[in-house]
This record gives structure tokens, C-alpha cells and sequence, in this order.
């Protein structure tokens, strides 16, 4: 094929082909098949003529003995007939001319007639095949044709429509005009493989107009290929499917969504709150269904009409859903009832309660709030009912969790409204009394029921070097309560920073008064920072106020960071310790090796210590793991620099494996549990102290 028949032809082109096409079949007959036969015949009848002339004059040349016949004596004296003359040769060489021109002429005429009919089918059939593919090729979808380099060779009127393009903008150009950056990454290499491989493409893609637009299009690609099966040209179609995506986005709009909200419908809500399940199922984690229901709403419909009652659902759903978090799922039911499904919780069934209350206060606290409604304040409540899912919960359907929710909701009706109630009794006393300790908690701090422990931290050669600073809480009914129960909730509740500061300040102030005391002088003391708390804007100037007020050595405190603190802002973080680190505060990485760290970040940290976590420590003997990551932990901090604390160790075996490692301190229960200040000071002594 000639790649000239498919470059776009020039005006007087296109003028000579218009007038070539607009001619009837028996014009272009005569002018291609008939004039050329005739001219044929004609020159047959001349050759012939011709060669008679030619015969006729050879004959009237040769010797002739004298007109007529003539006899001649032989050799033998025998008579010889006489030889005919020259008209009887010319007359019979005539007649030969006309037999055989006659015959000619017959011949040609039988081979034009043949030749007329034939042209006359195949151009009748030529023309119809041309008419078909024009029809076919100015069709509705837009159609192009490239070349083996990808080259725009031939467009349709459909394609300029389409694109915005004129043929003659796009002839000879790349395709690369119609591409665009919204489209995946590697798409067109795709297409490129998969056309080189089968010949051809099909689906959807986003294109690019003339005018910069953007807007999608189902194209399909299909190679043209040579004899020889090299790729010759390349056909592609396509159409515009911006209205079927704008069609298919309202269909979806109103199976799966709220047309009043515009929130999702019951019929999302199972398919998301079922893959919320499945998740939890297989990762482990939490979730909750809180149903909600807006309380008296029937009469703000009877007085005010439902038109107030639709705009009235409207702000409230759009105040729901600012409370949310984008994973999670705000759906109407129908009527006055929402459903908000949060997903993932934590896998600790008190600490996803927790969160689940938190976001159901929240939402009593946004609803409760005036609407105006056409000049109208009105004021509005709700009672919320929660039910969890996943993790430790028993399974439950969809149909069951919808069960719950609703009793919950409505014990939340029957307390008075404007109520947020669980499902699972015990649950709920769970919270109650989380809720309970933080208020205890409050009035600790301000009564002053917060003390500190000491835990010993030993030297490989059993000295006292130090101690670690252990917050406890002298509850006046209960008695000492446990840090594992009361630090996660201060932790969840904010308390932790002023707990944290309380801890600090009076470590500070512990550090000063063992400056007094010479036996005691040398002791460093580690504090624990929570991540909450370090992160804090006046965190530097928090430390360098409580040294200052105490007036204790700041070479004596070591803070205990854990490698949480690592997880955001690590510039923030190094220049922070970098600031305290220039007053003399000393580093220590807490229960290294269990959280996020990263080598790169260790080395650029002012540490001055790291600590093997005591789960490393408690199996070191019996779990070749445990043994390589103590090894490994030691090797670190002496290639860094750094020396090596251990803690929780028990036995004197641990010890003495430790010790041969490299660690050189110890701490946990082989030397000391955490005991109050007083016991520690009588107990220094027995730990043969010295001076740093």
C-alpha cells in the first residue's frame, strides 16, 4: 500500500479526484476500458494493411518469365506447367490479409467484449466498495490512521469534532498531542506491548482536546501489517464517553446514595460495614457501629413541615461527617436514624471502646448545637447506641450489630435522651470506670497522691551508678495503682503532660538534694519522656526551667526516650536534644530494638546510651534470637559510641552472659525492685557505691 494514498491531498487534489468520483460508471467505461480498445483495433488493422502492402510489392518484384503461365522444357524434355503471375499472387495474398484480419478482428472483438464486461463488474464493484468505506470511514466514531512511526497519516470529520483538530493540524503529527498526565503511569508503554504482541488494543483511557480539556474515551487500536508482517499502519477508533460517565456516576449517585444528604444509603452501608468485618477478621482489629437517632424530630416535622426537617437533616449530616475521619463511613438509614460504622479501632477491646466514645461525645456535643432554620433557632438531640465488632468481640452480622446498636440506643432513649449507651454490659463498666480514674486522676495531681520509685542501675563491677525514676500513685482508697493502668489512660486523656512535667520537676528536685549527700553525689537519675510530652513546642525550656528552680547538675539527668519519638519530625527531634544535650542533659534510647528505628536516624541523634529491652533480656539464655540481638544491640552502641544498659535482668546467669557480651550496666530485679526514696537510700550503701 502507498502511504501517499493516505496523506492528506492538496485543494486542486482533492478538486481532480471530486470530479473523477462525481462521473458516471459508463463515462469512466468509455474513457478507461472502450477508447483504449478501439486504439488497439485500429493499430492491429494498420499492421495488417501493412503487411499486405508490403507482400503485394515483394511479388511485383521478382523475375518473371512472361505474363501468364509459361512451359518450360526439363532435363528429360518433358512439358513443365506454367507459374502463376503476379496478380494471382497478389490477389491471393489479399485474400489471405482479409481471412486473417477478419479472423482479427473477431478475435478482438471477443476479447473487447470480455474485457468490457469484466472492467465493467470490477469497476461496478470498486465503486460500491469505495462507497461503503467512505460512509464507513466518516462514521460517528472518530477514526485515525498512523503510520508505522505513529504518525497521523488520515483523520475523520468525527475526529476533528471530537478533538477540536483540523486535518491539517494533525497530519503528520504524533499522537503524543491527544495524550495527557492523568492517565497511570506506564499505560502507553502498555498499549505499545500489548500491540506488538496481539495486534490490538481496547478500553478506556482519558484523552486531551485542542483546547486543553480533558476528557475520557474507549479507544481501540488494531495494526495494519505488511506481506511480510512488519507493522505497516495502525488503525485506532474511538468515542467520547463523557456522558457515559456522567450517566453511570448518576445511576450509582442514586443506588447507593441519599438523595437528601447525599450521604451513603443502607444498601452501601452492608456492603461497607460487611468489608469492615472481613478486615477485621483478617488483621485483627476493631471496629464500632454507632446508630443515632435524633430525638422529638417527628415534632419538628408536625410544626415546622418536612421542608424544615429536610434542611434540618442536611446540616446535621454535614456536622456528622466533619467529626469523622475520611475512612470511616456516615450513612442515613432513612428518617430521623444515621449510622456512622468506625473502622479500624484499636484491637484492645478497652482502648476501642474508649475511642468509640470519644467520637460518639463528639457527635452529642455537634448535634446539640442550635440550627437556624428560615430565622428559626431550633435545638436538637440524639441518643446514640454503640456496639463493637472485630477483635475480641464475638462474631456478629450485619443484621446482629444492627440489633444491638439499637437496644443500646434505645437504653440511651429510656436514661433520659441525649445519651450515648453500649451494647455489652461489661463494656460499659469498663468505660465508666476509665472515666472514673481519669477524674481521679485530676484530683491526684492536684492533691499530690503522685510519688516517685527508684529501680538501682548497677555497674558491671556491682557498683550503684544510678537509678531510674518510676512514677507511682498512692490512691487514698485504693492503695498504690498499677502504671499499666493508669498511664495508658493518662496517656489517651492529655494527663500525661502534666503528669510528665510533675515526674520531671520532682527528679529534678531529687537530683539536687543527693547533691548534698556525699555517698549519693555521683548517682545519675533516668527519666522517662512520653512521646505526647517531647513533642511538645516549650519542651526544652520545660527541662531547662526545672534544672534551673532545682539547681541540679544537668550531667546527673538522663532522659529515656523511646524510638515512638523517631515516627515524625526527626529534624525537630535532633535539634531538640541537640539543645538540651548542650546543657549537659545526657540520652538514653528506651526498649531499643522494639519500636521503629532506623540506623540512619541513629546516627544522627545526640544519644549518649542505649537500653536492651528487658523482652530481649528475659529469654537471652533460652532463645538463640533473644542472645543475637543483645550481641547485636552491644556491637551497635560500641561501633557508635555509646554505652550499653540492660534492664529486667533477674539472675546472676543473665548477667554474666550480658557481661561477656560487653554490656557493662545493669538493671532489674537481681539488684533492686523499684522501691520509694527512703528504702533506696538504705539500700545504697549495700550496693557498694563509689564515686563516679
Amino acid at each position: 500500500m502507498n502511504t501517499s494514498n493516505w496523506v492528506l491531498p492538496t485543494a486542486k487534489e482533492e478538486a481532480r479526484d471530486d470530479s473523477l468520483a462525481q462521473a458516471d460508471p459508463p463515462v469512466r467505461l468509455v474513457r478507461h476500458v472502450l477508447l483504449p480498445s478501439a486504439v488497439s483495433l485500429v493499430a492491429v488493422v494498420l499492421l495488417f494493411v501493412f503487411i499486405a502492402a508490403h507482400g503485394l510489392g515483394l511479388a511485383d518484384a521478382s523475375p518473371a518469365a512472361g505474363p501468364g503461365w509459361y512451359s518450360a522444357p526439363s532435363d528429360q524434355g518433358a512439358p513443365v506447367a506454367a507459374t502463376p503471375g503476379p496478380s494471382d499472387h497478389a490477389a491471393r495474398l489479399l485474400m489471405n490479409v482479409a481471412g486473417a484480419g477478419a479472423a482479427t478482428v473477431a478475435l478482438m472483438l471477443v476479447v473487447m467484449y470480455v474485457r468490457v464486461r469484466d472492467a465493467e463488474v470490477r469497476m461496478r464493484r470498486a465503486d460500491t466498495a469505495l462507497r461503503l468505506a467512505a460512509t464507513a470511514f466518516e462514521s460517528q466514531d472518530a477514526i485515525m490512521v498512523l503510520d508505522g512511526q505513529g504518525l497521523i497519516l488520515q483523520v475523520n470529520q468525527a475526529f476533528c469534532d471530537i478533538t477540536g483538530y483540523t486535518r491539517h493540524e494533525v497530519r503528520r503529527q504524533t499522537v503524543q498531542l491527544l495524550q495527557t498526565e492523568a492517565n497511570e503511569p506506564g499505560l502507553y508503554e502498555a498499549i505499545g506491548a500489548q500491540l506488538a504482541e496481539r495486534g490490538r488494543w481496547v478500553g478506556d483511557l482519558w484523552s486531551r482536546r485542542k483546547s486543553g480539556e480533558v476528557f475520557p474515551k474507549r479507544l481501540s487500536l488494531t495494526m495494519v501489517r505488511a506481506a511480510h508482517g512488519e507493522p505497516a499502519y495502525c488503525v485506532g477508533s474511538f468515542i467520547d464517553i463523557t456522558e457515559h460517565r456522567q450517566a453511570e456516576a448518576r445511576i450509582e449517585q442514586l443506588a447507593f446514595f441519599d438523595p437528601l444528604t447525599g450521604l451513603p444509603n443502607r444498601r452501601l452501608l452492608q456492603d461497607r460495614l460487611q468489608q469492615a468485618l472481613q478486615e477485621c477478621s483478617l488483621n485483627g482489629q476493631a471496629g464500632a457501629l454507632l446508630l443515632i437517632d435524633l430525638d422529638e424530630f417527628k415534632a419538628l416535622n408536625d410544626t415546622l413541615g418536612h421542608d424544615m426537617g429536610d434542611r434540618l437533616l442536611q446540616q446535621l449530616a454535614a456536622r456528622m461527617q466533619a467529626c469523622l475521619r475520611e475512612r470511616d463511613t456516615l450513612a442515613r438509614l432513612g428518617g430521623d436514624e444515621f449510622v456512622v460504622v468506625l473502622h479500624p479501632l484499636s484491637a484492645q477491646p478497652q482502648e476501642s471502646a474508649a475511642q468509640a466514645r470519644e467520637v460518639g461525645e463528639r457527635l452529642l456535643n455537634v448535634l446539640a448545637r442550635p440550627c437556624q432554620l428560615d430565622g428559626h433557632e431550633h435545638h436538637s438531640t440524639c441518643s446514640i447506641g454503640v456496639t463493637l465488632f472485630g477483635a475480641s468481640q464475638p462474631a456478629a452480622s450485619l443484621e446482629e450489630l444492627m440489633k444491638q446498636a439499637d437496644l443500646a440506643m434505645y437504653e440511651g432513649k429510656s436514661a433520659g435522651r441525649n445519651a450515648l449507651r453500649f451494647f455489652d454490659p461489661a463494656m460499659q463498666a469498663a468505660i465508666s470506670q476509665r472515666t472514673a480514674l481519669e477524674a481521679d486522676m485530676r484530683r491526684g495531681l492536684q492533691r499530690g497522691e503522685f510519688l516517685l520509685h527508684f529501680q538501682p542501675q548497677v555497674s558491671d563491677d556491682g557498683r550503684l551508678r544510678g537509678a531510674e525514676a518510676l512514677v507511682r500513685w498512692h490512691h487514698p482508697q485504693r492503695g498504690l495503682v498499677s502504671p499499666g493502668e493508669f498511664i495508658p489512660v493518662a496517656e489517651q486523656s492529655g494527663l500525661i503532660l502534666p503528669l510528665g512535667d510533675w515526674v520531671l520537676s520532682a527528679a529534678c528536685h531529687q537530683l539536687a538534694a543527693w547533691a548534698r549527700q556525699p555517698a549519693l553525689a555521683h548517682l545519675s537519675l533516668s527519666v522517662n519522656v512520653s512521646v505526647r510530652q517531647f513533642h511538645q513546642p516549650d519542651f526544652v525550656d520545660q527541662v531547662v526551667m526545672a534544672l534551673q528552680r532545682s539547681g541540679a547538675n544537668p550531667r546527673r539527668l538522663k532522659l529515656e526516650l523511646t524510638e515512638s519519638v523517631l515516627i515524625d519530625d526527626v529534624d525537630a527531634v535532633v535539634s531538640r536534644m541537640g539543645a538540651l544535650k548542650a546543657c549537659g542533659v545526657r540520652f538514653s534510647l528506651d526498649d531499643f530494638g522494639t519500636g521503629y528505628s532506623s540506623l540512619g536516624y541513629l546516627k544522627r541523634l545526640p544519644l549518649s546510651q542505649l537500653k536492651i529491652d528487658q523482652s530481649f533480656v528475659r529469654h537471652v539464655l533460652s532463645d538463640a534470637s533473644d542472645a543475637a540481638i543483645a550481641r547485636t544491640i552491644v556491637a551497635l552502641a560500641e561501633a557508635l559510641g555509646l554505652s550499653v544498659i540492660a534492664e529486667g535482668v533477674e539472675t546472676e546467669a543473665q548477667r554474666e552472659f550480658l557481661r561477656h557480651l560487653g554490656c557493662n550496666t545493669y538493671q532489674g530485679y537481681l539488684f533492686g525492685r523499684p522501691m520509694p526514696l527512703s528504702e533506696f537510700e538504705t539500700s545504697a550503701p549495700a550496693l557498694q557505691t563509689c564515686e563516679a
